[in-house]
């Protein structure tokens, strides 16, 4: 199999997946901070329409106090700014084989955004935690079935990521209210976790006293290599990086051309459990590694880093890599590692170019 094969042909189903979400094109990787236009989107069902006059939040179940929220009364309420990279948990899955019929991701699904909103211990505070609270349960407004099962979209958190400060429930998104296809009026943001967690157009907020066992928790979002496997769950995001392509595209197999002349090779790197330490590149498809130079952009724990590579080749025709590795001693693997739904997987970024 060619770098621009897949190992079997896309469904109509995928096609249906992939014409109403889209990606990152890797050249935007040039921005520190992601144009909205340009970030990532997966809508698991249909953006809900929303009545902002009559939309509010619930935060309920084991609190001392009920509580409800407009748009206005929320941002009424100290607000935080958190810039964080979001990267969707499927990303990858698109070059599996065999492919899980779902979003097929090729590397695209990821962007940075500057979020804006108000930290979730500050609401969840307000309604005063009960003794038996374990996880919060965050539920959307959109609805549709998956898995046979009816549901809207929920997720929930242990009560201990719950009240990190850095969690928010965001209403603005690089400085402008959420566009719909984002959460419009507000979703939840959980930097350093997949963007499964981060639910949009968010209704309600419910502190339970027992796990939750809902779909997108029990059947959705595990790894598993079988169906009948309880797997286990996903969490946060694994190293990667990503480099902006060099040179110019040919139009179909996007394979990239560049002129026999020294050049920069650049990109982000990022890890949800630990910063990014370091990044490697080869041009040799993995055989040979050196180090790049490392930047932070923008000061945040929880947002990607710049790389830089200075190559000078000569004409031929090469296949280059980039790989990252983080504090916690994470790295990537140059292979792809299969599991049921595609999920998590970091395997290298792979670019042929052709140097003429």
């Amino acid at each position: 199999m060619t770098d621009a094969e897949l190992p079997e042909p896309v469904t109509l189903a995928e096609l249906q997946l992939a014409a109403r979400n889209h990606g990152l094109p890797l050249e935007a990787l040039r921005y520190a901070v992601t144009p909205v236009g340009l970030h990532y989107v997966l809508t698991h069902y249909d953006i809900p329409a929303v009545d902002v006059g009559e939309w509010r939040l619930g935060v309920r179940g084991e609190v001392e106090r009920s509580l409800s929220f407009s748009l206005d009364e929320l941002r009424d309420l100290p607000a935080a700014e958190v810039v964080a990279t979001m990267e969707c948990a499927g990303n990858g899955r698109a070059r599996l084989a065999p492919r899980p019929v779902s979003q097929p991701w090729l590397l695209e699904a990821v962007g940075t955004a500057r979020w804006r909103g108000v930290p979730l211990p500050t609401a969840l505070k307000r309604a005063g935690l009960g003794d038996r609270a374990r996880q919060v349960l965050f539920t959307g407004l959109d609805r549709g079935l998956e898995g046979g099962v009816a549901q809207c979209y929920e997720r929930a958190l242990p009560i201990g990521e719950a009240l990190r400060e850095e969690v928010l429930l965001a209403y603005e998104m690089n400085g402008s209210p959420l566009p719909p296809q984002h959460g419009f009026p507000l979703r939840l943001v959980v930097p350093g976790w997949y963007g499964m967690t981060s639910v949009k157009w968010l209704s309600s907020v419910t502190v339970l006293d027992h796990p939750f066992s809902g779909y997108q928790h029990e059947r959705a979002y595990r790894f598993r290599l079988a169906e009948d496997e309880e797997g286990t769950p996903l969490s946060r995001m694994q190293p990667r990086a990503l480099m902006v392509p060099p040179g110019v595209p040919d139009f179909v197999t996007r394979e990239r051309i560049v002129d026999e002349a020294p050049l920069r090779l650049e990109g982000r790197a990022w890890s949800g459990w630990a910063p990014v330490v370091s990044v490697e590149v080869s041009a040799d498809g993995g055989e040979a590694w050196t180090r790049a130079d490392l930047e932070a952009d923008v000061g945040s724990p929880w947002a990607w880093r710049s790389w830089s590579f200075e190559w000078a080749p000569t004409p031929g025709r090469y296949l280059v890599c980039c790989r990252a590795v983080d504090a916690a001693g994470n790295g990537q693997p140059v292979g792809q590692v299969w599991n049921l739904g595609g999920y998590a997987n970091n395997a290298v970024q792979r670019v042929v170019v052709s140097v003429v």
